[in-house]
């Protein structure tokens, strides 16, 4: 196939390419596809040699036949260096795909002058050259001046043969003519339609290929980075799943292993000057523990709990308890007071359960640090937008408060969930203060 096109035809061709590129085609300019793998190479040296060998069949064939279509051939020497130089740059096609176009091209222009019978597989060797740079080019705008500089050249040069070889037609040229149209119309309007397919079904199979070869690229960094999407939530849930377990712990055995170390300390103080208090020390010990035994069983029951479990279903603690933590302290040896204003109303189970922890772990905080606290004083409020609990003690701090503590960690968490604002520090005219506000939900207060 010799193929047979005009400047004209290439210019409305690329028009109508740049026409229907997307608005995406310019961020698509800055993706560079990945060079060939070795396997890969080794396949195009391969295939570069058996595209040379099978050209110098074809050459040995046209000779034998004695088909020369472009004229006097030159010395066979000479055709068999062209021959080779056609089809042999394919053996870097998709390494340098920009240097394997321009070669082959000019190679192919060169046996075209010198009239090589050879032209078949040299016109394919050619489509594979410039599908190839379409392909794998890594500079696209480089990639796309190239072939259309390697198109328009060969219209130009197709052009000064159709000159050339007109001054050769004679009257028997076209002497079996039948058709309506003037046969050198007819010619060179065939020449153009089938160089447009050969080289529009190119530059087409390039782009495609290399849109494919981008989708591809794109789908793998999306699958990648689902991936470590996935990997992260599953990450984080774990360390979010460890900090609840670590703060349900805190909130449930610190307050209690407090409070019996609190009631043991003054049973061995007692144990032989009043037996009544030591026992009555030793069953609240004993109560505090079958407290927290139960505590850490409901607890343990939620997080094996699935969905439908009875164990997950049972109500956790909330402010209805927030007495019994007040009693306790009071077994321990402290003089506990708790004060409800204003008009209680619905809480959501959460916040219900964040103010008991709250008051839970400041009791603690209470009962571990304050040195010569006597008075522990609660107090829940009910105002008319929020509610606020608080509790406060008459003793010394023996350390400042630890910002970085588990107990006052978890604090936060479970105020700041809910919206809530939270003050920890000392008290004025002595003493230590908890105070939380937890902002109560619309239409809540009755």
């Amino acid at each position: 196939m010799l193929p047979r096109v005009t400047t004209e035809t290439a210019h409305e061709w690329r028009q109508q390419t740049e026409t229907t590129r997307e608005p995406q085609a310019e961020a698509d300019d800055e993706w560079r596809r990945p060079g060939p793998t070795p396997e890969q190479r080794r396949v195009d040296l391969y295939a570069g040699l058996a595209a040379t060998a099978i050209a110098l069949l074809s050459l040995t064939l046209a000779r034998s036949t004695g088909t020369f279509a472009l004229g006097p051939p030159p010395s066979g020497v000479e055709q068999l260096i062209w021959t080779v130089a056609v089809p042999l740059p394919l053996i870097w096609r998709r390494r340098f795909p920009a240097v394997s176009a321009l070669a082959v091209s000019v190679a192919f222009i060169g046996s075209q002058v010198r009239a090589v019978p050879e032209w078949q597989l040299s016109s394919w060797a050619l489509f594979v050259a410039i599908y190839t740079l379409g392909a794998w080019g890594q500079d696209r705008r480089l990639s796309r001046r190239l072939r259309i500089g390697v198109i328009v050249a060969m219209f130009a040069w197709l052009g000064i043969a159709y000159m050339l070889s007109y001054s050769e037609i004679t009257a028997e040229t076209f002497a079996d003519a039948v058709g309506p149209v003037p046969p050198v119309l007819a010619a060179i309007v065939t020449g153009i339609l089938v160089n447009a397919l050969y080289f529009g079904f190119a530059y087409f199979f390039g782009e495609t290929a290399w849109v494919a070869a981008r989708r591809q690229h794109e789908l793998a960094e999306q699958a990648e980075r689902l991936r470590r999407s996935q990997a992260e939530v599953r990450e984080h849930a774990v360390v979010g799943e460890r900090v609840r377990i670590a703060r349900e712990l805190h909130d449930v055995v610190a307050h209690h292993v407090s409070v019996m170390g609190v009631q043991a300390a003054a049973c061995r103080r007692v144990l032989d000057k009043d037996p009544t208090k030591a026992r009555t020390a030793l069953a609240s010990i004993e109560e505090t523990a079958r407290q927290a035994v139960d505590e850490l069983r409901r607890m343990l029951g939620v997080l094996r709990a699935r969905d439908g479990d009875p164990e997950g279903t049972r109500q956790p603690a909330g402010v209805d308890q927030i007495a019994a933590v007040v009693d306790r302290a009071g077994e321990a040896g402290l003089r506990a007071t708790l004060g409800v204003y204003g008009d209680p109303v619905p809480l959501p189970e959460s916040v219900s359960q964040a103010a008991y922890r709250v008051v839970q772990e400041a009791v603690t905080n209470a009962l571990k640090h304050a040195t010569g606290a006597s008075l522990l004083d609660v107090r829940i409020r009910y105002l008319a937008q929020e509610m606020e609990v608080e509790v406060s003690d008459d003793g010394r701090a023996t350390r400042p408060a630890n910002t970085d503590g588990l107990g006052l960690i978890g604090m936060r968490e479970r105020i700041t969930a809910h919206g809530g604002q939270l003050e920890v520090g000392p008290r004025t005219g002595g003493g230590w203060r908890v105070r939380v506000r937890f902002p109560l939900p619309a239409g809540g207060v009755v």
